[in-house]
């Protein structure tokens, strides 16, 4: 099998797992932040600085990847890992999500999604047999079945339909799926905030066997407290010796409430995103360097962070740059940012490890601020 999961502890206070995935290119600690690789790179970040900061596994968009430059060309070079000179793991998504969320006409059909091209408006058709094809010509460690992804809030007869429907597509992405002993496929787990309908999705995902589960449906609108509550009756209903992995989340607050709820894996673009808006993490929360009380602060960003950016320049340069929008002041934010969630995840790590993981969620709350009324978060 090409990705299977070690599972290492209990956190005894939370339930919180720590556990390893291993894949063809290499393993990675878990719970896991995964940066967001879009396009075949992680926005104005190079693979080495990705290295630097313990960035074991990135992903990367099929749908992007297959209008840009194509796959063919990628598989061509060698393959992802070698178009983009990075020997970690890669996850690939199925390109169902930007589907379904950038393009305005659309026609889900039991064979597929016809849809337009969000760039050029060509007409395109995007199925679950195509999904497979593209994502085997990309050759990521770990990829994606193709599912349909409802909005939020979505009615429950539809989202019943949806669901079965994702279901059919995931047998279809298992047959269709040509290289099993080199990449691994992970099924999908939709059904909105219905407990009986994820409880259906995950029933027939986990009869197919996937080598690991995503939740889906996620952090598309849904206030947090219904997130957890999902996550709280869908993750135990996935198998414990596979990955689960939650999609599209990235805030420091729901990294650490979704590791507590047993979630090895995520994902999203937040940090890259507000990075280029001069937005940052920091140990005493959000701050926006761009803002006019930074103009002379020649402190890092963050005095108790030890990453590049911190180490070496002061936030009125970083200020200065963006101001500008000099791309090295974008460099410098999004190395910070990202820093700031690998160390995070560290951290909860290590929590686990001592069995804490509750004491260092009130800890991180109280001074990253998310305890304060009208706390600003992400």
């Amino acid at each position: 099998m090409a990705i299977t999961y070690e599972f290492i502890k209990t956190c005894k206070q939370t339930g919180a797992r720590l556990g390893k995935v291993h894949t063809p290119h290499g393993s990675f600690d878990t719970p896991a932040f995964m940066p967001v690789g879009t396009l075949a790179t992680v926005k104005t970040m190079s693979p080495e600085e990705l290295q630097e900061m313990n960035a074991n596994i990135i992903l990367s968009n099929t749908y992007h990847l297959w209008l840009r430059p194509g796959e063919d060309i990628i598989e061509e070079a060698g393959g992802l890992h070698k178009f983009m000179n990075w020997d970690g793991a890669i996850l690939t998504d199925s390109g169902g999500f930007q589907v379904f969320s950038l393009s305005d006409l659309r026609q889900i059909e039991e064979e597929g999604v016809h849809f337009r091209n969000h760039i050029s408006g060509e007409k395109l058709f995007l199925s679950p047999e195509k999904a497979m094809h593209i994502q085997n010509a990309l050759g990521s460690d770990i990829m994606m079945a193709f599912d349909e992804c409802p909005p939020y809030p979505a009615e429950y007869d539809y989202m019943k339909k949806s669901v079965e429907r994702t279901s059919r597509w995931a047998e279809r992405c298992l047959t269709a799926h040509k290289k099993p002993d080199k990449q691994g496929l992970f099924g999908i787990v939709q059904g909105g905030e219905y407990e009986e309908l994820r409880r259906q999705s995950a029933e027939d995902l986990t009869s197919l066997d996937f080598p690991g589960y995503a939740i889906g449906g996620l952090s598309v609108g849904e206030p947090k407290d219904v997130m957890n509550r999902v996550l709280e009756f869908t993750t135990p209903m996935l198998p414990e010796n596979k990955p689960r992995y939650l999609m599209g989340v990235g805030s420091p607050d729901s990294l650490i409430d979704g590791s507590i709820r047993g979630v090895d894996m995520f994902d999203c673009v937040l940090p890259t995103r507000i990075a280029r808006n001069g937005t940052c993490m920091t140990s005493n929360g959000r701050l926006v360097v761009r803002n006019a009380k930074f103009a002379r602060d020649f402190r890092p960003i963050d005095e108790k962070c030890d990453c590049y950016t911190c180490r070496n320049y002061s936030s009125a340069y970083i200020r200065h740059l963006v101001k500008n929008n000099e791309t090295f002041g974008f460099r410098l934010t999004t190395y910070h940012n990202l820093y700031f969630l690998l160390k995070l995840m560290e951290h909860v790590r290590q929590a686990i490890r001592e069995d804490r993981l509750g004491d260092f969620r009130e800890e991180f709350f109280e001074q990253y601020g998310f305890n304060k009324p009208n706390a600003k978060n992400f």
